[in-house]
C-alpha cells in the first residue's frame, strides 16, 4: 500500500474561500516544489509557477513578486505545508525551496477487511443523516491514500440513521456560529411558539436529536427536540456572532432536561410474519396470527413512535391509539408531498388508517 499525497485534499479544503486566482497558484506552488528534489530559486520558481509572471528588470513589479512570494510561503507553512529552505550547493549564494516529500505524503493507514467495510457501512448509513457531502470527502481522502474501502459492504446488516428536517440547517448555524429562529410545537399548546436560539450542537440522546443553545427570548440556556421543529429553521444572525461557553457537555444537559424515560401509553400494530424484528424485541405482548403477527408496543412520545414505525415500510400497520395512527398518515403524507409522489400512493394510508410506510428504509428485517 503507497502513501498519498495531500495536494488535491488537504491544501484544497484549507484555502476555500480564497480567491481561485490565489489558490491556483498556491496549488501550482506546491506542485512545482513536490516535482523537484533539489531546491529552487525564486526566480526559477516565477518563471515556471503560473501566477508569478514578471519582469525582473522592473523594479516595482519584482517587488510586487516578491511580497507574492513571501505571503505565500506563509499561507503554505501555516497550512502545514513542510516548505525547506536550502541550497543545491556550497557555491550557490541564493537560498532555494522545496517540500520534504517524506513528511508532505500520507502515512500508510492499514485496514483489516471488516475495518474497511465498516467504513464504507458508515458512509453509507451517513447518507441518511444529512451528511453525504462529508461522507464522500472521507472515502476519497481513505482512497487516495490507498486504502480499499467497499462502501457496499453490509457485514450482514444494513444500518440506518434518520434525522429531521431541522437537523442540516441547526448543525450548519451552531458550526457556524449564527443565530437562528424557528416555530416549536409544544405537546400541551395548539399553536407552535416562535423560538430565537444561539445553537451550540446538536446531539443524539435515547434515539432522539436535539439541539442545545441559548435561549435568546428567555436568557437560559434550552434545548429543544428536533421532532418538535415546525417548518423551515432560518438563520438570522452573522457568522461569528457568539461564542458558546467551554466545555459545555451537550449530552448531559440534554439528560438532565429530559429525565427519566418512562412509557406512558402503547400501541397496536400488526406486523407482516417474520418481519420487523427490532418491534419484536420490543413488544410487551405477541400474538401470532396467519396472516399478521399483533404487537403491543410501550412508547414515550407519539412522535417518536411514529417516525420509529414509518421506518418500517408496509410492513407495519398501526391499529391504536388514534394518536399514534394520525402522526404515522401525517408523516407519510409529508413524504409524499416532499417526494411529489402521485395522489394514489398514500391512499391506503388515508383510508385504511394504516401505516405502509414508503421512506427512510427499514432498520432491520
Amino acid at each position: 500500500m503507497s502513501a498519498g499525497v495531500r495536494v488535491g485534499g488537504g491544501l484544497a479544503a484549507s484555502v476555500y474561500g480564497v480567491s481561485r486566482s490565489r489558490t491556483e497558484r498556491l496549488v501550482n506552488l506546491v506542485i512545482c516544489l513536490l516535482s523537484t528534489r533539489r531546491f529552487l530559486t525564486a526566480a526559477q520558481i516565477a518563471a515556471t509557477v503560473p501566477g508569478y509572471e514578471h519582469d525582473p528588470d522592473d523594479a516595482r513589479e519584482h517587488e510586487a513578486f516578491q511580497r507574492k512570494f513571501e505571503r505565500d510561503k506563509a499561507e503554505l507553512r501555516e497550512l502545514g505545508v513542510p516548505l525547506e529552505t536550502g541550497t543545491a550547493s556550497a557555491f550557490d549564494t541564493e537560498p532555494g525551496y522545496r517540500i520534504a516529500r517524506r513528511e508532505y505524503a500520507l502515512p500508510e493507514i492499514p485496514l483489516k477487511p471488516d475495518e474497511a467495510a465498516a467504513v464504507g457501512i458508515a458512509a453509507r448509513l451517513w447518507q441518511h443523516a444529512g451528511l453525504a457531502a462529508a461522507a464522500s470527502s472521507g472515502l476519497a481522502k481513505l482512497r487516495a491514500a490507498g486504502v480499499d474501502v467497499d462502501p457496499h459492504a453490509t457485514l450482514g446488516l444494513e444500518p440506518m440513521v434518520n434525522v429531521d428536517p431541522a437537523f442540516a440547517p441547526l448543525t450548519a448555524a451552531a458550526r457556524d456560529r449564527r443565530e437562528v429562529r424557528f416555530d416549536y410545537r409544544v405537546p400541551d399548546r395548539d399553536a407552535p411558539d416562535r423560538r430565537r436560539l444561539q445553537p451550540w450542537g446538536v446531539v443524539c440522546w435515547r434515539g432522539r436529536w436535539y439541539v442545545v443553545g441559548h435561549d435568546l427570548d428567555r436568557d437560559a440556556t434550552r434545548c429543544f427536540r428536533l421532532s418538535r421543529v415546525v417548518g423551515q429553521v432560518r438563520a438570522t444572525g452573522t457568522p461569528g456572532a457568539y461564542q458558546p461557553p467551554v466545555g459545555v457537555d451537550l449530552i448531559s444537559h440534554v439528560a438532565r432536561w429530559s429525565g427519566p424515560t418512562e412509557h406512558t401509553g402503547r400501541a397496536t400494530v400488526l406486523v407482516t410474519p417474520g418481519r420487523a424484528a427490532g418491534l419484536r424485541r420490543v413488544a410487551v405482548e405477541v400474538t401470532l396470527g396467519p396472516e399478521a403477527d399483533r404487537l403491543v408496543l410501550p412508547y414515550t412520545d407519539v412522535d417518536l413512535i411514529a417516525s420509529h414505525l414509518v421506518g418500517y415500510g408496509p410492513e407495519v400497520r398501526v391499529l391504536d391509539p388514534p394518536e399514534v395512527r394520525d402522526a404515522v398518515i401525517q408523516r407519510l403524507k409529508e413524504i409524499a408531498a416532499h417526494h411529489d409522489l402521485p395522489p394514489a400512493v398514500p391512499v391506503r394510508a388515508r383510508s385504511e388508517l394504516a401505516s405502509p410506510a414508503v421512506a427512510n428504509g427499514r432498520s432491520d428485517r
